[in-house]
């Protein structure tokens, strides 16, 4: 950009110069000519030569100037400490914009923290970020509550197909996965518990163990872990790229609800399903304790099944599907949370749909914690 009269009447087809005219305190740099893009490369060679101290840059002569020009008269007179002197109304205003932007100042080296003052400094980082994390969530909880309330009053805005899809997504396309994992664990317990009930002439109890542990906690939580790395992620990604492609603003423009069209139904389907996930998941290990039972303790199948009838409480079941529904809403909250959070670019995708995941894998495993003290208490030990 030029900022001066035409080129025929300011001389834009001369050279630049510069001359130093010695003085009290220092040098005087005065420039003269067009400082434009197109003069300014030798000249700026000369300029970093100059090895005396300057006091002053004058600009009286110059005339026209460009950003060129003048981004290189506030380098050297951010280098030697000078004064710029002189500029015409042009040049005055590149300068003051130029110092607007960026002081140009060289700048101290970053010295690092010692140990004793970085570590409580992260550690308040890590304070202050999730309290504005926390803030957000309820924020979006909040949000999520109103859409529901807004979808009670209006029943025909809620898009059941959505649900019926995010069911078939979140239930019946697990049910492979799900299945072989509990299958497996259920044998690694059976096999692991065996092992050690057999010092001491116990492996009977192998079925209490396999029984109570697959109905109480690692059924729901091993189909919660596994829920939120396909479900929770594939909320975060979708709903992140479409905030990505502007297709959550789009809908904002026509007047439809993206709470209402994106979350809600993603909440309801993972709460609904993961309870008769959890109880798929807790059948399927104990058929795989019954089955090492069956090839290394002797103990028959069906024999295996029927026994943890007799020995595993009803109150166990009760506690696996009491915890489905709390560990589906948090995992889908996670997901969807973190995806209406996506705003810059692909790169961000990534980083809140990991996000998402570590979020709902932490937050069930310290649940199920509470969980264990508190059916505990209550006797449902």
């Amino acid at each position: 950009m030029v900022l001066d009269l035409p080129h025929e009447a300011n001389g834009m087809t001369g050279r630049a110069d510069f001359t130093l005219v010695p003085g009290d305190g220092g040098d005087t740099l005065v420039f003269t000519g067009p400082l434009v893009v197109s003069t300014m490369g030798a000249v700026d060679a000369r300029l970093r030569a100059i090895t005396t101290p300057i006091a002053r840059i004058d600009l009286r002569e110059v005339t026209v100037i460009d950003t060129v020009g003048a981004w290189i008269c506030c380098r050297v007179a951010d280098q030697t400490g000078a004064e710029i002197i002189n500029p015409c109304v042009a040049g005055a205003r590149l300068i003051g914009a130029l110092r607007k932007v960026d002081d140009r100042k060289p700048h101290a080296p970053h010295q690092p923290l010692p140990a004793w003052l970085r570590i409580p400094s992260e550690v308040g980082d890590s304070v202050v970020l999730f309290r504005q994390g926390s803030i957000a969530v309820l924020g979006f909880i909040g949000q999520m509550v109103l859409a529901c309330g807004a979808l009670l009053r209006h029943p025909r805005r809620f898009r059941y197909l959505a649900l019926v899809h995010q069911m078939e997504l979140v239930g019946v396309n697990a049910l492979g996965i799900i299945g072989l994992m509990s299958f497996l664990v259920g044998i690694v317990i059976a096999q692991q518990g065996a092992v050690q009930l057999k010092q001491f002439g116990a492996e009977i109890y192998t079925v209490n163990l396999v029984g109570r542990l697959t109905l109480r906690e690692l059924g729901i939580l091993m189909t919660a872990i596994m829920v939120a790395g396909r479900s929770g992620s594939a909320f975060a990604a979708e709903i992140g790229t479409m905030k990505l492609t502007e297709e959550v603003d789009a809908m904002r423009t026509i007047g439809v609800a993206p709470m209402e069209v994106l979350v809600v139904p993603r909440i309801l389907a993972t709460v609904l399903m993961m309870p008769l996930l959890g109880v798929y998941s807790a059948v399927l290990g104990m058929i795989g304790g019954a089955f090492l039972a069956q090839f290394t303790l002797g103990i028959p199948f069906v024999s295996f099944l029927t026994r943890i009838r007799l020995v595993v409480p009803a109150y166990d079941v009760w506690v696996g599907l009491i915890k489905g529904p709390v560990f589906g809403l948090i995992i889908a909250i996670s997901g969807c949370y973190h995806g209406m959070q996506v705003n810059a670019n692909a790169e961000e995708v990534g980083t809140r749909t990991t996000a998402a995941v570590v979020m709902a894998i932490f937050t069930v495993i310290v649940l199920d914690a509470f969980f264990a003290v508190f059916f505990s208490e209550v006797g449902w030990g």
